[in-house]
């Protein structure tokens, strides 16, 4: 009944043309006009027909206007789930994040990010899934629902990465025996298996310092009055999905983030950007201008974006997401405001 209906709602825009053209074939028919010859007749027939395609075609645009308004509304929906909103605050810090996607009228691509409030400190996640678009969606959903866990149930960042880990490994795992259902229950080589994400994960803790575990990604910008700066990440470890985990994960402390200083966490989408002349983007120059003006987390990613799409003409030939955290905590912390060199810290492997 439910589908029966259906398909009469999908019918109801021809009703009108389809009663247009059996006017004009019964005019055809049966009038005496229709019958005769000469130049006043064939104007006649062709309007009735003009008319009678005219509406045939405006019905149509009517009814594919309308599904395509309702297919937007579900794909906005979902992808505000899948890549939902940032809070502006989270635990004293300021936050904004925004992405640009390749593919036309999406909102979510191959880049993620979310950050989360925890009795650990404030999490946050980065990553890039290798390709683009909407087909890298599937691995996006797998990486952000682990992390939107792990973040609040592990007590260190390398039992968080680790569930990333597994949760990106079931998703290919799934994928491949789904694109060769004839393998019965071994795992198939198919071009999922050469899928990984790129990740970047980061704790801040109540007095700013900055933990941070890299998974062969970018590393991030801090910006204070002076200007931006890249910051040293430790050695980077495989991205996910290409190669397993090492027992021992390297947790680095990467600086102390001070009361008005900012974070930027990037895809690679951002430097590897270029413009008709080859040029690449120039992120830090721009960061650093975004930096010296004091410009708040949602100001510094509306300038990021708006230079890079005047750079590159508005052709981006890759998706390009973008996190700003700023310290907006009132408390000082009471060591000095040097934040010192990295110190790398080891997370013990699961027994």
């Amino acid at each position: 009944m439910i589908r029966t209906r259906s398909r009469l709602r999908r019918l109801t825009p021809l009703a009108l043309p389809a009663l247009w053209g059996g006017v004009a074939v019964l005019w055809k028919l049966t009038c005496p006009l229709a019958r005769q010859e000469g130049l006043p007749t064939r104007i006649a027939t062709s309007a009735v027909f003009l008319t009678v395609g005219a509406g045939l075609v405006l019905g149509i645009r009517r009814g594919l206007t309308r599904e395509l308004k309702q297919i937007r509304a579900i794909a906005q929906a979902t992808q505000q789930v899948l890549l939902r909103p940032l809070p502006p605050r989270l635990d004293g810090l300021a936050v904004a994040a925004a992405q640009l996607s390749v593919a036309r009228g999406a909102a979510v691509g191959g880049d993620l990010y979310e950050a989360v409030s925890t009795p650990h400190g404030v999490r946050i996640v980065i990553g890039d899934v290798r390709g683009h678009g909407l087909g890298a969606l599937g691995a996006v959903a797998a990486v952000l629902g682990s992390f939107r866990e792990a973040a609040h149930d592990e007590p260190g960042l390398g039992g968080v990465l680790r569930r990333l880990d597994r949760a990106l490994g079931r998703h290919l795992c799934e994928r491949a025996r789904d694109e060769h259902p004839a393998s019965g229950g071994f795992d198939p080589y198919s071009p999922a298996a050469e899928e990984f994400v790129t990740v970047l994960l980061l704790e801040i803790d109540r007095d700013g310092d900055v933990l941070a575990l890299n998974c062969g990604h970018p590393r991030p910008y801090r910006l204070g009055p002076r200007g931006a700066k890249p910051l040293a990440a430790g050695d980077p470890l495989p991205p996910l999905g290409a190669f397993p985990l090492p027992e021992e994960l390297p947790v680095h402390r990467c600086t102390r983030l001070l009361p008005g200083q900012a974070l930027v966490l990037h895809t690679d989408g951002a430097e590897d950007a270029r413009d008709a002349a080859g040029r690449y983007f120039p992120l830090e120059e721009v960061l650093t201008r975004a930096a010296r003006t004091g410009a708040a987390p949602g100001a510094v990613v509306h300038q990021v974006h708006s230079a890079l799409l005047r750079h590159t003409g508005g052709r981006l030939t890759d998706d390009v997401a973008l996190l700003v955290v700023r310290n907006d905590r009132c408390r000082a912390p009471a060591h000095s405001p040097d934040p010192g060199p990295c110190r790398t810290r080891t997370a013990p492997s699961p027994r």
